[in-house]
């Protein structure tokens, strides 16, 4: 174990730099000043007004984060080739999204929607529907703000800090900024987290190669380390090369995982804060320069394995920052501390803005107080961010950090099934407001009922052990292949949504009625139709107009 006497430099630096991103996250509230922060559209969207970089920095930082950059490297480290998967799916992902997150936008500055949620409520005339995909998306986010402290505490770990105070002290700074400034705290605070990361990321596939001997030598030496026998399954612990058994998953946990991005609500809030349609193209076209620096950080994990890198304890997510506090001069091993702590601010603060939206939308001014004016609005989703964060640490001061893991594992499969609410209805009302409440709950059951049946004999656990199904278990083959569950499910959804939806038809179910129009879809700024933001009164807006 790390003794904290051995890294008082390394400290020194995070902390430094920690506190300086934190006087960054209070001062956001001045930065761009409105005439007030009590309204949605400028405490959770920002005013709607981020112009192309600032987007990118903000898609960058949200959906980059501190968990990535130890736990796409873990598993490299534990199982090989299989921890690439994360590269192509961020590379398939955003030409598929481009056809969607446009049109998002269009449609939700003509209405003033501010959650996904608030678009399905208006597209399909379904307050049951919006419902459900607002507590999915509650749902799936919660576990993946405890997953940045995880982040976090790799770090602390491996500096020698122990207990959980110091996590605590790290959110409260948090949750105080995103209190105060909203979605313009971490927007200004991503510019800092995304150069950290990028510095480091680049110095380390520089030096520590030259440092173990080379490329040829790292390749190698990793290709003999995942070759040997894994004494808990009897069967190599990975491979370099993915195998005839993991092809599948690998492709559909990539596709499955590409899907399930932008369907977060975080990455949605970042999208919905872009000044106009041409601010969402070219972060489409840019934002693949992440994937790249998301290559290079998976290649640590092959670092580690040359370097004979040992984990903290139990705790495969150290395997990062011990290969750094190993290989680095103790300041610039402060910095990549700093990195990794400060690259878990940023996708925490909108994770809990986007969970508060959320509730604030489309469940408290839906069922409990319909004639809540914008100040109310906004009061409570502020209170609801601090509940978020809260949750979020007492996942960690509470529950196995594996089990906060595992929970995240589950919100992924819970967030893709609201891709036909949400994605497809964004091209098509085919389908029965009815048939996609059926058709969500029957993909969550299924997928939740094949995570339970999957075991990890790593550590013992009979349930929830990972994400790779058998095929055999449904009869299909007589094989080892394995599919992404996620990926499973959501052909479940489809199947019920479709099936139910050609049954309700037929017995002539009326449908819901669509507040939207086909031109909503295409609106850019300078529109007449697109929403201005209201006049900050005592009384409730209006709604737009059909």
């Amino acid at each position: 174990m790390p003794q904290l006497s051995d890294h008082y430099v390394q400290l020194s630096v995070f902390v430094v730099l920690f506190l300086l991103v934190s006087g960054m996250g209070f001062v956001a509230a001045r930065w761009r000043r409105p005439d007030t922060l009590e309204h949605l559209d400028e405490w959770g969207l920002g005013g709607r007004n981020f112009g192309s970089w600032i987007t990118w920095f903000l898609l960058g930082g949200d959906l980059y984060t501190a968990y990535t950059f130890v736990a796409v490297p873990a598993l490299v480290f534990g199982a090989g080739a299989m921890g690439f998967f994360a590269v192509p799916y961020t590379v398939i992902v955003y030409p598929m999204v481009f056809l969607v997150l446009v049109r998002l936008w269009s449609v939700s500055h003509v209405h003033g929607f501010v959650t996904p949620a608030d678009f399905v409520r208006a597209r399909f005339g379904s307050p049951t529907l919006a419902l459900s995909v607002a507590l999915a998306g509650i749902v799936a986010t919660m576990p993946y703000i405890a997953l940045q402290l995880v982040g976090i505490e790799s770090v602390l770990k491996a500096m020698g800090v122990t207990g959980h105070l110091p996590i605590i002290v790290a959110f409260t700074i948090l949750a105080l900024y995103t209190y105060n400034s909203g979605l313009r705290a971490p927007a200004l605070i991503a510019f800092v987290k995304d150069t950290l990361i990028y510095l480091v990321i680049i110095v380390a596939v520089i030096v520590i190669p030259v440092k173990l001997g080379g490329w040829d030598v790292i390749f190698g030496a990793a290709e003999k380390a995942l070759s040997a026998t894994n004494p808990n399954t009897g069967q190599p612990r990975g491979s370099i090369l993915l195998t005839a058994n993991n092809q599948l998953q690998y492709v559909t946990l990539a596709f499955g995982s590409a899907l399930a991005l932008f369907l977060y609500p975080h990455s949605i809030t970042s999208v919905l804060a872009a000044k106009d349609r041409n601010t969402i193209k070219r972060n489409m076209a840019a934002l693949p320069a992440y994937s790249f620096l998301l290559g290079l950080i998976a290649l640590l994990g092959y670092m580690a394995l040359a370097a004979g890198v040992k984990p903290i304890g139990a705790d495969g997510n150290t395997i990062v920052p011990v290969l750094f506090d190993t290989h680095f001069p103790a300041w610039f091993t402060g910095v990549a501390f700093a990195a990794i702590g400060i690259g878990a601010l940023v996708p925490a603060a909108i994770m809990s803005i986007a969970a508060a939206n959320l509730f604030t939308r489309n469940i408290y001014k839906e069922y409990l107080r319909r004639d809540a004016t914008p100040q109310q609005e906004a009061k409570v989703s502020k209170i609801t961010s601090l509940v978020v964060k809260v949750g979020a640490v007492a996942c960690i001061l509470f529950l196995d950090p594996q089990f906060s893991i595992d929970l995240q594992l589950i919100g992924g499969v819970i967030i893709l099934q609201t891709l036909p609410s949400v994605a497809l209805g964004l091209y098509t009302r085919w389908f029965h407001r009815g048939a996609l409440v059926a058709g969500l709950v029957a993909g969550l059951v299924a997928g939740l009922w094949m995570l339970y049946t999957i075991p990890n004999p790593n550590t013992g656990r009979a349930h929830f052990g990972g994400s790779a199904f058998k095929l055999s278990e449904l009869g299909l083959t007589d094989s080892a292949v394995t599919v992404y569950v996620g990926f499973l499910a959501v052909l479940v959804n489809l199947v019920v949504a479709a099936l139910l939806t050609l049954a309700l038809r037929a017995a002539g179910i009326p449908d819901g009625e669509d507040a939207t129009r086909r031109s909503d879809y295409f609106a850019d700024a300078g529109d007449p139709r697109v929403h201005d933001l209201p006049e900050i009164t005592g009384e409730a807006p209006a709604r737009s107009p059909a």
